[in-house]
């Protein structure tokens, strides 16, 4: 079988709107990590506290991941071209709004809206990809071309953050708006409407999208803050969330047009995808955010020193549409997954015994595996998630993935910060060592767990089927004939 990257050849068409998507997610990207690298210098000059600062962030969170499974519903149901430019109009507005703020009310505002927009805004802007591409090697090469620009966003934001708020923090919330401008005009130019449900299908499950959003919101914010509350809170947070959480199972059971339809989830493929999707950010995100400390805290190196040093990881943005394809095409979605799960947990094992000097040198072999295992896991998960779903639900499908993502990272981070903080018995050199230390093994834990995962996916290419075959049958429960496809669905090592 030829690789993707030769059989799938695209028209201009087809180019203009996998660009838009791509320049979309792009600033979803470069958006959160100037942010990241920008903190520092809002807590200076507008007086906020360590728990205020933490709330800038715990704002955009909540917003991207409480929101993020309504996003995609809202995107089927209401047409994904028009949540798109609605919701890319309300990011670009505020997100301008952030770079005026002089209170921290105002800030933190700005980036619960613009969280909001995103988890509106991505699912329908992945959902438009994989309704705009046929199911196969056409629709997998835009996918892995659209998960590397993500990737890229975040690495050149943390470069370009840092450039931006050498010149004024103020702009790291200015540049996205120019760049969205250009989009949106894209967007109505490239990307065409497509065709809406039938008016009894666009009814509203209005006790499903409360619940379940709110349920969300709740355990992401219990998780994200568990370093930084005591335990009765965040035992009471993720109570709550988990009691509206069977709410919400009671609801979408009862109703006649449930927001989720839940045999969706007797997909195992689909469930395998989210949860090792889920386990990958935690470990990538919780890495990530431990060597920033040791780098700037330990090391006492600069804003701007760190984010060049954390480039290579960018390495991703280029190798997924030009390497995973051929990957992917030669020996399947599964496989290239589980290669990928297995970089990030040699590259998390090989900082394990990091010391208090280490060179770059030193550091270099563990970062550029861990960019080579983003673009080997990340596109190929997005396709599985996304095949052999019906069409009408593939914004739902979207939407489940990425509030994986974010649920994820927001444990991964709060459980690496946790690890850290307990294991920190002082603030000498040796000190902050020893926490940075024990704290490195969650994100090696979660990548190892993420990678028993994925095997299990490996069933079906030691049963030797041949690509193209059938591979998870539960992928096509309650879609029948009307939206089944006898593609694989998912997780599987035949593509």
């Amino acid at each position: 079988m030829s690789s993707p990257g030769t059989t799938a050849s695209l028209s201009g068409r087809e180019w203009g709107v996998l660009l838009v998507m791509c320049g979309a997610i792009f600033i979803e990207g470069i958006d959160v990590a100037m942010l990241n690298v920008a903190l520092p210098s809002i807590r200076a000059d507008l007086g906020l506290s360590t728990g205020s600062l933490q709330w800038v962030m715990s704002a955009y969170v909540l917003g991207y991941g409480g929101f993020m499974l309504l996003g995609g519903r809202a995107a089927d149901l209401f047409g994904r071209r028009r949540m798109f430019v609605l919701w890319l109009s309300v990011f670009l507005v505020f997100s301008g709004l952030g770079g005026f703020a002089t209170e921290e009310w105002m800030l933190i505002v700005s980036r619960f809206v613009t969280g909001v927009a995103a988890a509106f805004m991505t699912p329908a802007g992945l959902s438009i990809i994989t309704t705009s591409f046929e199911e196969g090697p056409r629709r997998n090469k835009a996918l892995l071309f659209y998960s590397g620009t993500a990737a890229g966003g975040f690495s050149t934001g943390l470069v370009v953050g840092g450039l931006l708020t050498s010149a004024g923090w103020r702009w790291v919330f200015f540049a996205p708006v120019l760049f969205a401008a250009l989009i949106l005009a894209a967007a109505l130019v490239f990307v065409p409407a497509h065709p809406r449900p039938d008016a009894p299908a666009r009814n509203i499950d209005l006790a499903g999208g409360f619940t379940i959003t709110a349920a969300v919101v709740l355990l992401v914010l219990g998780v994200e803050r568990a370093a930084h509350t005591g335990l009765a809170w965040t035992a009471a947070t993720l109570g709550a969330g988990l009691a509206l959480l069977a709410v919400f199972v009671v609801v979408e059971r009862r109703s006649p047009a449930p927001l989720v339809r839940l045999g969706i989830l007797r997909n195992g493929a689909l469930v395998r995808a989210n949860l090792v999707g889920l386990l990958f950010a935690a470990g990538f995100f919780g890495f990530q955010f431990l060597v920033v400390l040791y780098l700037q805290e330990l090391r006492g190196w600069s804003t701007l020193e760190t984010s060049f040093a954390l480039l290579v990881i960018g390495i991703d943005a280029f190798a997924s549409p030009l390497l995973t394809p051929r990957l992917v095409g030669r020996f399947g979605n599964a496989r290239v997954i589980f290669g990928g799960l297995l970089l990030a947990t040699l590259s998390y094992g090989l900082f394990l015994p990091v010391g208090p000097d280490w060179t770059y040198a030193a550091m270099f072999p563990g970062l550029l595996l861990l960019g080579l295992a983003f673009s080997l896991a990340y596109g190929p998960l997005t396709i599985v998630a996304t095949e052999g779903v019906r069409e009408e639900e593939q914004g739902l499908a979207g939407g489940l993935l990425y509030t994986s993502f974010q649920f994820g990272a927001a444990l991964g981070l709060s459980t690496a910060a946790a690890v850290n903080v307990a294991a920190t018995a002082s603030t000498s050199p040796q000190g902050l060592l020893d926490g940075y230390r024990a704290a490195l093994w969650v994100p090696f834990g979660a990548a190892l767990l993420a990678a028993a995962v994925g095997a299990f996916a490996l069933r079906g290419s030691r049963a030797g089927k041949a690509p193209g075959d059938t591979g998870d049958t539960g992928a096509h429960e309650g879609a029948g004939a009307a939206g089944g496809s006898d593609r694989p669905a998912g997780l599987t090592a035949t593509h």
